[in-house]
């Protein structure tokens, strides 16, 4: 409840590692994230500094991040956001990663073509079953009570 989620913006870094473990299936990346900012003096767009994020996905999500990315793509990741600090070999290391609930390649730098998956994964459940499609027709009744023509409307759906 009191995590720190994140929208991060950048570039797919690293080749997606996928794993299919016992718990389900896993796959990490690292996403480069550099600002960027307007030079005044040179009149130009400048690169600032980059920051490198460890993304994890897990389950459905990690099996379409291992078919969907590749190295150099824009994305979009939002997720949860871990910093963890430890000792290697007497020197401090911090780390950040981010726990990606959503990942989506970034259309304002691009064009995507989505593919719904087949189903869920083995050991998941689908979330809702399917509805029906709403009628988009409308029934219009004239004065004369006829009833008998349709226009096309948005109906009301539930």
């Amino acid at each position: 409840m009191n995590e720190t989620m994140v929208c991060a913006v950048g570039n797919v870094a690293t080749q997606p590692v996928y794993r299919d473990l016992a718990s389900g299936a896993s796959a990490r990346f690292r996403l480069a994230v550099t600002s960027r900012y307007w030079d005044r003096e040179k009149s130009a767009w400048t690169d600032g500094h980059t920051n490198f994020f460890t993304v994890w996905a897990n389950r459905a999500l990690a099996t379409n991040v291992g078919a969907s990315l590749s190295v150099g793509e824009q994305v979009i990741v939002q997720g949860r956001l871990k910093v963890r600090a430890e000792m290697r070999e007497g020197q401090s290391w911090t780390s950040a990663d981010i726990e990606a609930v959503a990942i989506g390649h970034d259309l304002a730098r691009g064009t995507s073509a989505f593919r719904r998956s087949a189903g869920p994964p083995k050991g998941e459940t689908a979330a809702a079953p399917a509805r029906p499609e709403p009628s988009w027709e409308t029934p219009v009744s004239d004065e004369s009570g006829a009833g008998s023509q349709h226009r096309r409307e948005p109906a009301a759906v539930t």
